[in-house]
């Protein structure tokens, strides 16, 4: 009855914990919340132990036990307080790859204990938790791979889905041969490598710029899979907890994908950023690169009434999300009015540039929307984009030969001025050159973003 009640309770606040993550001035204490529920469910499972497998725990188990739990404590504390925001991504990957692959071996152990009498039931929870989840192991180390730079562009090779199919065909065999009495643990093993190879496989043919897609449906992989393995268990905790994972984050994986005006099909089987250098040219538009100094562009962004700053990945690179604090801060000092406009599939994961701004104490109203800026865009006197690409390219709805085109961007080229801060002229993740670039109201200010920002703080200042 107490641990009805306990499970009961970790899941109101794990649902209470998602709904507060759905704004940016909630989210932290949604996380916390979140994160209790998990310590109370975890809790809640332990005098269980006693009777798993009609056994009892013995001293050493007990010791494993410990040891997991201090383990994933440190590790997760180091990872919150030690990666860089730019490692971020990465890091998410990881852990999410860490939960698939945690929720495939409990399948593989329950399935070692299956008898004759199983029901068919259980057997098939077993076998999804496992095809699931090892599909997200191998995937999400994949894509960390791909976010570190490592073979980022897409891999593509005759036949991939012939072969796929092929893999799926013989996992499916496996899984009825199982189902069907044959509870072999050479044919679990052999369906696991299966389930691996599909998540490299599935993985490797996506480009760079789709990542952000990539994470959030491995994601909710990871919360099927454990909703699977809790129906295998018999816990409630673990149905109600990946349920919303799995649910959440294949409404988050849509929402992009609508965001990127593509199909989510079309993000896994089209192998996007594979392109020929004639459709990476024909995004380019005529016109030459004007640059700034940034005295110049301190003069401009004060005499401003309205300025939009555009973050991107390269702001996160940089790790100037405290200098463009400052510059905001500073502008708004003189009057200037400012605000962040947030493209929902910027940087590397969902929600990466609300992090970023977050830890730098950007006020959350001043987090605008890409729907909500950009019928404003003509009205802002300056737009400053710090290290997006990709975001504001406006082929996206002026080339239809460009790979982008049809997905949303923030407007930026409709601002009085454009100012862009690069390191270079490099391409984005996309690989395509940005007609924004060449605009008779584009000026770039090449160089660090966190040096050129903390320049621009010190001249707005004294301006």
């Amino acid at each position: 009855m107490i641990t009805s009640f306990a499970f009961l309770l970790a899941s109101v606040l794990f649902i209470l914990g998602i709904k507060l993550l759905a704004s940016p001035k909630t989210a932290r204490r949604g996380n916390l919340i979140a994160g209790l529920g998990m310590v109370l469910a975890l809790l809640a499972v332990l005098p269980q132990l006693h009777g798993a497998h009609g056994g009892g725990v013995s001293l050493w188990k007990w010791l494993l036990i410990f040891v997991g739990i201090v383990l994933g404590l440190v590790i997760g504390a180091a990872g919150a307080y030690k990666v860089k925001m730019t490692a971020m991504p990465q890091m998410v990957a990881l852990f999410n790859g860490a939960g698939g692959g945690a929720a495939a071996l409990v399948a593989a152990i329950e399935f070692a204990h299956l008898t004759a009498d199983s029901s068919l039931k259980l057997v098939v929870s077993m076998l999804c938790a496992a095809m699931i989840g090892a599909v997200s192991l191998s995937g999400s180390i994949i894509a960390f791979f791909k976010l570190e730079g490592h073979f980022d562009k897409p891999v593509t090779y005759p036949a991939q889905q012939l072969l796929n199919g092929a893999l799926f065909l013989g996992s499916f065999l496996l899984a009825l041969a199982m189902a069907g009495g044959s509870h072999s643990m050479v044919f679990m093993g052999l369906f696991l490598v299966i389930a691996l190879a599909l998540g490299v496989l599935m993985v490797m043919p996506i480009g760079g710029a789709d990542m952000p897609v990539v994470i959030s449906l491995l994601n909710s992989f990871t919360g099927l899979a454990v909703a699977a393995d809790g129906f295998a268990i018999d816990n409630v905790a673990m149905i109600i907890a990946g349920t919303l994972v799995g649910s959440s984050g294949t409404l988050l994986t849509l929402a992009m994908c609508q965001a990127m005006n593509r199909p989510v099909t079309n993000v896994l089987f089209s192998a996007f950023g594979k392109m020929d250098a004639t459709a990476s040219a024909a995004a380019a538009a005529t016109g030459s690169v004007k640059s700034v100094q940034a005295d110049e562009a301190a003069l401009l962004l004060s005499m401003a009434g309205r300025v939009v700053i555009v973050p991107g990945y390269g702001l996160a690179v940089a790790q100037a999300q405290h200098q463009v604090r400052q510059l905001s801060d500073e502008l708004a000092k003189k009057g200037v009015e400012v605000s962040f406009a947030i493209h929902p599939v910027a940087g590397r994961m969902p929600g990466h540039m609300n992090v970023l701004l977050a830890e730098a104490d950007v006020p959350y109203d001043q987090l605008i929307e890409m729907e909500t800026i950009n019928p404003e865009m003509e009205r802002v006197d300056v737009c400053l984009v710090i290290g997006a690409n990709d975001v504001v390219n406006p082929a996206a709805h002026e080339d239809k030969a460009s790979p982008i085109y049809g997905m949303p961007i923030i407007e930026a080229e409709k601002a009085g001025t454009v100012i862009v801060m690069k390191r270079s002229m490099g391409k984005g993740f996309a690989g395509i050159e940005n007609a924004l670039f060449l605009r008779d109201n584009c000026r770039m200010l090449f160089g660090d973003a966190k040096a050129s920002l903390q320049e621009l703080v010190t001249l707005v200042k004294v301006g």
